[in-house]
């Protein structure tokens, strides 16, 4: 970087890992490393892998940055930078992670849920830029959302708005993990892909011979991965896996434009990479499952960060936005 140049430290905690990376004004990430997490710990010792981790990229970046964002599994309370009680760390129970981050570096801390932030960077530097009222969905082995308003991530009265991913299209079907029934995530998410490709291998399994191969004849084997590659082999079991999928995202989404009426609709994660070839389709679906007609002019666009979105995320949350 230039003498004088501004960065944040954007920080992605995770169940299993911690990623940091040097992000500049104009979203672009400038180094960037792993270490691991540790959850199942005392809290001071799943502090010090953070603290560990952030020292880490900063010796070896020799940057001075103007903040730190943090996105961390929730539920959390972005307002206070309190983790509340995330299952995914059982270590933290109502835990000051801003608050004690802050005082460590004596810099800006802020902290949110990881589809919030990836929202917002999104909005500041990637596929949204120029877009006031941003929808985004990150569908992987869940479905986590974040809603973005006049580029200022929407929360709600208590800081939990924007769980996209549980809004049920199904009150009769399958218990979600969240406790609901039909959840979207439930139905959509890499998860539900792998058991309805396995459900119907297991009823037919004459039709789905590059799904069988690619698992070595196991159709209890069968994960959203295979059903990928099996896909883009021509397998036929696959596409109607993925076209199902599609339906029930379509579905969804519908939902969500009645709701929001969003000017763009931003998508990322593994599922929905996977998903690219179906986005016209999903385009042209929505008109059958909302009531506003011009749904199908509302962009659905793949996200510009990656499997980065969460580092990209946390330095969102302490820019001030392009310089």
């Amino acid at each position: 970087m230039t003498a004088g140049a501004k960065a944040v430290l954007g920080v992605d905690i995770g169940g299993t890992k911690i990623a940091v990376g040097i992000v500049d004004r104009s979203g672009k990430i400038l180094a960037q490393g792993r270490t691991p997490m540790v959850a199942n710990g005392t809290p001071e010792a799943a502090f010090d892998a953070v603290i560990c981790a952030i020292d880490s990229m900063l010796s070896a970046s020799a940057v001075d940055i103007e903040g730190i964002g943090i996105c961390a599994p929730g539920p959390l309370d972005p307002k206070t930078g309190v983790v509340l009680n995330p299952p995914n760390l059982p270590c933290w129970r109502n835990f000051p992670l801003a608050e004690k981050v802050r005082t460590k570096y004596s810099v800006p801390v802020k902290i949110d849920n990881d589809a919030n932030a990836a929202a917002l960077a999104e909005t500041l530097w990637g596929a949204a830029q120029g877009f006031h009222y941003v929808f985004y969905a990150t569908i992987g082995t869940g479905i986590g959302t974040g809603i973005v308003f006049d580029g200022a991530i929407y929360h709600g009265k208590t800081g939990s708005a924007g769980e996209g991913g549980h809004v049920s299209i199904d009150y009769r079907g399958p218990v979600c993990g969240c406790g609901k029934r039909g959840c979207i995530e439930i139905l959509a998410a890499g998860p539900a892909i792998g058991a309805r490709a396995r459900d119907k291998v297991v009823a037919d399994s004459s039709r789905a011979k590059a799904l069988l191969d690619l698992v070595k004849g196991d159709a209890n084997s069968i994960t959203s991965q295979h059903v990928r590659e099996a896909f883009e082999s021509g397998d036929p079991v696959a596409r109607e896996v993925l076209e199902d999928t599609v339906h029930l995202l379509t579905i969804w989404l519908g939902n969500i434009v009645d709701l929001l009426d969003p000017d763009v609709i931003v998508v990322g994660g593994g599922v929905a990479a996977m998903l690219r070839s179906f986005f016209e389709e999903i385009k042209r679906g929505l008109p059958d499952w909302c009531v506003n007609p011009r749904a199908s002019e509302i962009p659905l666009l793949m996200a510009h960060y990656g499997a980065d979105a969460g580092i990209a995320g946390g330095a969102a949350l302490c820019s001030r936005g392009p310089a």
